[in-house]
């Protein structure tokens, strides 16, 4: 699902109105996966409310409409996808529907890693992703959708854009853009045991990334440009934080474990 990150991105550079009504069919019913919505043939939603449900909680009939309901259509809407993948250098990267219940979706962490960059200068995506919950009025009833990442709802992350994303073939996967000791990084997970796993090892990557920092900020402290003071500092840094910095060097040894793949500052 992580492949409606594009999906955005296209439907946004399209300069479509976000207010033209979109009905579901019985053409956006997940055949492959089997995948259960809410949103049933004959609902009819806006093109900015589709964007906002396919983001925030991977509502897959709302990202095939979206698609579907290109100006040229579903074919052309994939090559545009895929078109962009090429302007944004992500030469891994291969899409064959808009939703990401196909396995024929590939791309690399790297790849994805560019994607969450280019998508974080959107400030709808940015918006949209990061929403913790939304309604929608669907004839006399009102439908609550809820983030699928509960990291956004967690008062210690201040995340920018993310999106989540499941299929058998992928396992559980995650990217994000989050500041993190001042620093904005993007994070990309994939393959995680499970729901937890890749919250678990979003959290360690953080706890990394602070310790980091924190021996950064150290170093940088004011030492009148004497470089032997500033030798001096470092030892002391050595010393005072020399439990972090274990803890820093054991996590690291143990990155490969972990899904992440790429932490790239967003300058």
């Amino acid at each position: 699902s992580i492949t409606k990150l594009m999906t955005g991105v296209v439907i946004r550079e399209s300069n479509l109105s976000m207010d033209e009504p979109i009905t579901i069919t019985t053409e956006d019913i997940d055949t492959e996966k089997g995948s259960s919505s809410r949103l049933r043939p004959g609902t009819t939603l806006t093109r900015g409310e589709m964007l906002h449900l396919a983001l925030m909680s991977s509502e897959n009939r709302a990202a095939h409409a979206l698609g579907r309901t290109f100006p040229s259509g579903l074919s052309s809407f994939v090559q545009q996808m895929n078109l962009k993948a090429q302007q944004l250098g992500m030469a891994d990267t291969n899409y064959a529907e808009p939703t990401g219940l196909s396995s024929k979706n590939q791309s690399s962490a790297k790849d994805l890693a560019t994607l969450v960059k280019h998508a974080y200068h959107d400030s709808m995506l940015r918006e949209l992703s990061t929403s913790p919950s939304y309604e929608v009025e669907v004839g006399n009833h009102t439908l609550q959708y809820r983030t699928t990442n509960r990291l956004v709802k967690n008062p210690n992350w201040d995340i920018g854009l993310q999106k989540t994303g499941y299929i058998s073939e992928a396992g559980q996967c995650l990217v994000m853009q989050a500041r993190i000791a001042g620093r904005k990084l993007i994070m990309v997970f994939l393959d995680s045991a499970g729901k937890l796993s890749r919250v678990a090892d979003a959290e360690r990557v953080r706890g990394v990334a602070q310790l980091v920092e924190l021996d950064r900020t150290f170093l940088r402290a004011d030492l009148d440009g004497d470089a032997a003071l500033e030798v001096d500092a470092e030892i002391q840094a050595e010393h005072e934080y020399g439990d972090q910095r274990q803890d820093v060097d054991h996590r690291r040894q143990h990155q490969s474990d972990l899904a992440l793949a790429q932490e790239i500052e967003i300058r």
